[in-house]
């Protein structure tokens, strides 16, 4: 049997497993492509967790006590909002001219989703999304709780509820996310995040208002890992980051003048060692005169008549 190591989540309640401790699979909500996600019921609610693998680009081996385990990948199972796993079940079936569509009921809503989905997956077992796994996810109380979060819903008689995705909705939900993430000090807690805004410059004193939009762009981030392109650009423009982009352009422009002064003097400095190099070179190669030429230019020619003088005509 293989072994892996998994990290778990620990939130200190009880976990009783759901669909038999067995994971499904659903189109992950930024790319799209088959995921692995583990659901599972809490004390307190029902909630899914993403499956992550940190795989090494060498063989790698984990030692545990006396034992050697041959496969070094890292399985990370971490707890994932189920509205983003919504999303591309939702939009599965919108209207191709870009209109919001219909409301439908929720049971309508999911079959028809895990339809289009089974369909459009691969033929690959192993990369397939069954109905049964949306299904599953459908009859979960935290999906049925996400749902009304980001869709507009209409009570029709008798006690029908219909539901319709919302993408501006949606954006007001992740802004939520985004104060979550900023009054939890996650940016504060991430060593690597808070090398970025000090590699900016924004810990600086005097840059105190440009650090607070910098956090806040950087939980706009976080938030922006589980977005499709089009959610994720609508995300971000209903947040004011010019100031912040202005800055950062010129950060940039400075670093790329300083790199071209770096380069033009280096060049310089090669131009010339290059020109000193050849003049050594030249000096080299200057042929050096006989003994016997040393010696005539010591001679003393004072009174001597020159040689032409023997070739004149005679008076």
């Amino acid at each position: 049997m293989t072994i892996q190591i998994t990290v778990l989540p620990d939130d200190g309640t009880t976990v009783r497993r759901v669909n038999n401790g067995s994971f499904i699979r659903l189109p992950h909500p930024r790319t799209g492509l088959p995921t692995l996600f583990l659901p599972y019921q809490t004390a307190l609610s029902s909630t899914i967790s993403e499956l992550q693998a940190v795989e090494p680009i060498n063989a790698r081996s984990w030692f545990i006590e006396n034992e050697v385990i041959s496969d070094g990948k890292l399985l990370l199972i971490t707890p994932v909002d189920p509205a983003f796993l919504l999303v591309p079940i939702l939009r599965s079936f919108s209207p191709k001219n870009g209109s919001l569509g219909q409301f439908r009921t929720a049971d309508d809503i999911f079959e028809e989703a895990a339809i289009k989905l089974e369909q459009s997956s691969s033929k690959d077992s192993t990369e397939t999304i069954s109905t049964k796994d949306v299904a599953t996810f459908a009859y979960m109380n935290c999906c049925k709780e996400a749902l009304t979060r980001i869709c507009d819903s209409q009570e029709l008689p008798p006690d029908i509820m219909v539901y319709r995705f919302s993408p501006i909705k949606y954006v007001e939900y992740l802004k939520l996310k985004v104060l979550n993430l900023l009054e939890a000090n996650v940016v504060e807690g991430s060593r690597t995040l808070v090398r970025s805004l000090a590699k900016d410059g924004l810990m600086e004193d005097g840059n105190e208002k440009l650090l607070e939009v910098g956090r806040l762009k950087i939980a706009c981030d976080l938030v922006a890992q589980y977005l499709p392109p089009d959610l994720c650009t609508m995300h971000l423009a209903s947040y004011d980051f010019s100031e912040l982009n202005a800055y950062l352009e010129k950060l940039e422009e400075e670093k790329r003048l300083k790199a071209r002064e770096a380069s033009s003097s280096k060049n310089r400095k090669k131009t010339i060692k290059k020109e000193d190099s050849k003049e050594k070179v030249d000096k080299r190669k200057a042929p050096k005169a006989s003994q016997g030429v040393e010696k005539l230019k010591k001679t003393n020619i004072n009174g001597m008549a020159k040689l032409s003088t023997f070739f004149a005509k005679k008076s």
